[in-house]
């Protein structure tokens, strides 16, 4: 049996993470705001000229100077931007691509699948937390690393005391964020868990409306929803609290440390502080520079302190799409089809010593045979349990074999040859799904290739009916059509796909009245006719009209030529 835990898989869950590792545009946005020091220092030149008796003319080439470096800096944050922006949507679409890839590889009977509307939710929903965290967070911890470095040794030049209020002021910010963040992580881990599930919960609801109003079970549900509800609105305010809270420990300490700066140099170009430079006094122009430093140092800290729940809530969602590529039982023949040639004509299903148990229970076939003809029409049944639909599962690939050897058409089922053979199987379950679209998108299913959907249609009897006609809207489900309709449809699905030799059909018959069943029987025979079939069926009059019918529940089962 193959788990998610392939070596494929766990590539995809590392991809999932070095995704992040995209540098440029960051760097570049981060790095922008370094452009301000000779800003700064061209303004702190042009009032010290002035206060010297300078005319208005001193001031011409430092505000030319300062207009176009603040051009540049505009130009460079707004290309950097844009190149952040497209990266990050183009990194979420891989991130979704790779997530619904990992799904569809997931076996549809393995039992640890995520629900739907939990899957539906991390993919569509909290994914978009993806954006913000690449696009706010990363350039503003390349800000917030990078640019008060840059500004302390400038500060240091000049006066070594305003530049240890920085340093002393600095250091608190960080620290505070994090123990705040740790605690921001796990808020937003359980807003996305209790959101995941209330739409799972809710989705599976929905689903099931006509049960739930047939038994009278509305109120309460409506109850249940209403405190998961309730749940998810205290769990969205613990983590709005959390980020005013790092917002609030941000100010406080960049507060204080411009206002400590700014009043030192206010009072040692008053000449009450006489300390704090390197052997002389502080001029306008050098206090003023530092002065308009101070807050360009702590402003990096306070983007980084804005962006801090962006970053929460882009673990939290990266977190979430790697559960949902986690271990599970995966289908054999994940990768590309790597088959070359086919026997053409309908195929031999030949199995050898297979083995498979669901997890944790006993093994349900035990060295087990089998081998059905070409061309041959084969029933399998026995009780409830005794192993028919899994039978048909590990013939379709659905499901891998623990030991053994299925081969159809004289090939192997392997991961190298399991996507080509699934192309010549056709398949219908027990409940065929039908979705929200009209009788001719369920019949056709986007296969331009087999466009004529109007002759399946009235092939199978489906022209007769007047809610199921090619143009007819279908609910979800199937909602409008009755359960033999259905199986008409799953019928017709399979008789647009020509490259279909070998059939494999659950219960077609099963809650179906006895007309209607022999009208399903004579369309699958039909259907049937050159090709491969083998039914999982209780139905004696099913069986009669197969030319063999295979007992799953009697030992020994060694029936392979």
């Amino acid at each position: 049996m193959q788990h998610g835990s392939t070596e494929e898989t766990r590539v995809a869950i590392t991809s999932l993470h070095s995704l992040q590792v995209h540098r440029t545009g960051s760097v570049v946005v981060g790095l922008a705001p370094l452009l301000w020091l000779p800003q700064a220092g061209l303004l702190a030149f042009a009032v010290q000229r002035l206060s010297t008796g300078g005319g208005s003319a001193v001031v011409v080439a430092p505000a030319a100077g300062i207009l176009l470096l603040g051009f540049a800096r505009l130009l460079v944050e707004s290309w950097g931007s844009k190149h952040v922006f497209a990266t990050a949507r183009s990194h979420l679409s891989i991130l979704r691509e790779r997530v619904m890839s990992s799904l569809a590889r997931r076996s549809p009977f393995d039992p640890d699948r995520p629900a739907s509307g939990l899957a539906a939710s991390v993919i569509a929903e909290q994914a978009e937390a993806v954006v913000p965290y690449l696009v706010r967070y990363r350039p503003a911890r390349w800000r917030a690393t990078f640019v008060p470095l840059a500004i302390l040794p400038v500060v240091a030049g000049l006066s070594w005391v305003a530049a240890l209020v920085l340093l002393t002021a600095a250091p608190m910010i960080p620290l505070f964020m994090a123990l705040v963040g740790w605690r921001a992580r796990a808020a937003s881990e359980a807003q996305y868990g209790q959101t995941g599930s209330l739409n799972a919960f809710l989705l599976d609801r929905l689903r099931g409306i006509a049960t739930l109003r047939s038994l009278d079970a509305v109120d309460a549900t409506a109850t249940r929803i209403g405190e998961a509800a309730q749940g998810l609105r205290l769990r969205t305010m613990a983590v709005l609290r959390i980020a005013f809270l790092s917002s609030a420990v941000l100010e406080l300490f960049s507060a204080l440390g411009v206002a400590l700066v700014a009043a030192y140099v206010g009072f040692h170009l008053l000449g009450t502080f006489s300390f704090g430079t390197w052997g002389h006094r502080l001029s306008l122009g050098e206090g003023l520079f530092i002065l308009l430093l101070a807050p360009a140092f702590f402003e990096p800290l306070r983007e980084l302190a804005a962006a801090w729940h962006d970053r929460a809530a882009g673990e939290a969602a990266f977190d979430a799409l790697t559960q949902l590529v986690q271990t599970g039982i995966a289908m054999p023949g994940s990768g590309p089809a790597k088959l070359d040639s086919r026997v053409e004509g309908a195929p031999e299903v030949c199995i050898r010593h297979l083995d498979y148990g669901h997890p944790g229970q006993p093994l349900l076939f035990d060295d087990d045979a089998l081998r059905i003809a070409p061309g041959e029409h084969v029933a399998l049944t026995g009780a409830s349990g005794s192993g028919k639909t899994t039978m048909l599962c590990l013939i379709a690939g659905l499901v891998p074999a623990q030991r053994g050897d299925i081969a159809i058409g004289g090939v192997s089922l392997a991961d190298g040859s399991a996507q080509a053979l699934r192309r010549r199987i056709g398949w219908m379950g027990q409940r065929p799904h039908v979705f929200a679209a009209s009788v001719a998108t369920n019949i056709g299913l986007g296969r331009r290739q087999h466009p004529d959907v109007e002759s399946a249609t009235a092939a199978f009897g489906l022209g007769r009916v007047a809610q199921a006609h090619s143009a007819c809207a279908l609910g979800e489900g199937g909602l409008g059509l009755s359960g033999g309709e259905v199986v008409r449809l799953a019928l017709a699905r399979m008789a647009l796909d020509p490259d279909a030799d070998l059939l494999l059909v659950d219960e077609p018959t099963a809650h179906l009245d006895r007309e209607t069943a022999r009208e399903v029987v004579d369309a699958l025979l039909e259907l049937a006719q050159g090709r491969t079939m083998i039914v999982a069926t209780h139905d004696p009059l099913l069986m009669r009209r197969l030319a063999r019918v295979i007992h799953l529940d009697r030992e020994p089962r060694q029936e392979a030529a």
